[in-house]
């Protein structure tokens, strides 16, 4: 009996450990790809342009 309540008091003890190894890295692949994400963005709209300046210009002098 004392068994069986050692083994249950250390599964609820190492569920918060076992949360933290599973959560920590997937939080950190995530912020590295959304950073790598928005520079891409960004450089491909610096090489890319979109045209927009122009059609604000036209819209002004009208």
């Amino acid at each position: 009996m004392m068994k069986v309540l050692a083994i249950m008091a250390c599964v609820l003890f190492l569920q918060g450990c076992i949360h933290k190894i599973v959560t920590v890295p997937v939080k950190i692949a995530y912020k590295t790809t959304k950073g790598v994400v928005k520079g891409t963005a960004a450089v491909v709209g610096a090489v890319i342009p979109d045209g927009d300046d122009e059609k604000d210009h036209k819209k002004d002098k009208d």
